[in-house]
């Protein structure tokens, strides 16, 4: 609802003596599912002159506890100052504007309220009321502060086996190299490398179509310390869903990590077989495989695994790990889901 539905009517229906018993106004919005209130700015303080029971639903309040009163009783200890400043901006200038605000409800509960506000005008241009609608936005914004917080967790989980990796890079390309020069060319490679790698797979911006063979190749040629010669990659062409750059990027990060730190990337005769196929085409499957590596022991804890195996299942999909003598299997299937020609 926006002041333009207001103009429309004559002033005199719009007149405060007229709003409460007109039934054909009162009836427009009184049965609305948006909280609205009408405010008139003609009268000291600007009180509420008018609210439909949706406002008193997602308040809690009567309407003897607020009508005659100016919307401040909404106002409570977290309600910024920045929050306020914009609504007596939007007021002095008679826009319409939307402002994100916390508010209370009548038992002391807060609630962050997309509150849109703007001005009502009689047939003369002259302003006669404010209107106000509100929205609880409070459980978008929650979900929203989590998926921050998890991509904050991710970061500094990521972060951290970056640290871990490095060292292990700069140990075994150390055991191997033949002079200085040659030393300082393979480490400087192996980090830069390993850097854009993590940049590409975590950017805010919105992912470019990478086919799996591309993502595994500059993911795990990154964490590699020998490079080509530790890696195998094998099957399909496949480009990775959107959806899907998350959950993979991060498998793939996490068993490089692990297999750099204790499996197969640890020593030098170690390899990393990748192989992956769409034989049955409702299906991606791939599978990591070990060789080559120390004696491989369970670990004690599921740590990033746990993580991504929630995400996997969130997908849709299966993951499972094999910790054999001989070195660690992990087994990923995903669903494809082939879009429909309109």
């Amino acid at each position: 609802m926006s002041a333009d539905d207001f103009e429309i009517l004559p002033s005199t229906l719009l007149s405060p003596e007229n709003m409460r018993s007109n039934a054909v106004f009162e009836h427009a919005i009184r049965h609305s599912r948006l909280a609205l209130c009408i405010t008139d700015p003609s009268q000291p303080d600007e009180p509420i002159v008018f609210a439909n029971p949706a406002f008193c639903d997602l308040t809690g309040y009567d309407e003897e506890d607020f009508i005659g009163k100016n919307c401040r009783f909404l106002q409570g200890p977290e309600t910024t100052e920045e929050s306020l400043e914009q609504i007596r901006e939007a007021l002095s200038s008679d826009g319409v504007a939307m402002v994100e605000i916390v508010n209370y409800r009548k038992s002391g509960e807060k609630f962050i309220n997309a509150l849109q506000i703007g001005p009502v005008f009689d047939e003369d241009g002259n302003l006669i009321f404010h209107f106000g609608s509100q929205m609880d936005i409070s459980t978008a914004r929650e979900k929203e502060r989590q998926m921050s917080a998890l991509k904050t967790n991710e970061l500094l989980h990521r972060l951290k086996n970056i640290v871990n990796v490095m060292t292990v890079v700069i140990e075994m390309t150390g055991r191997s190299a033949t002079d200085t020069a040659a030393y300082s060319k393979r480490i400087a490679e192996r980090l830069r490398a390993l850097g854009q790698a993590h940049f590409a797979t975590i950017s805010d911006d919105e992912p470019k179509v990478l086919h799996l063979d591309e993502l595994a190749k500059m993911l795990l040629l990154a964490y590699a310390p020998l490079g080509e010669e530790q890696v195998r990659l094998n099957g399909d062409t496949f480009a990775v869903p959107g959806q899907y750059m998350t959950v993979i990027t991060l498998l793939l990060h996490e068993l490089a990590t692990n297999a750099v730190k204790h499996g197969s990337l640890s020593v030098e005769e170690g390899i990393v077989d990748l192989t992956w196929n769409t034989d049955d085409p409702s299906v991606l499957a791939l599978r990591w495989s070990e060789h080559n590596g120390p004696a491989v022991t369970p670990p004690s804890r599921e740590s990033g695994s746990k993580i991504i195996s929630s995400l996997v299942r969130a997908s849709g999909g299966t993951l499972t790990f094999d910790w054999l003598p001989e070195g660690l299997v992990a087994d990923l299937t995903l669903p494809i889901v082939t879009k429909k020609a309109d």
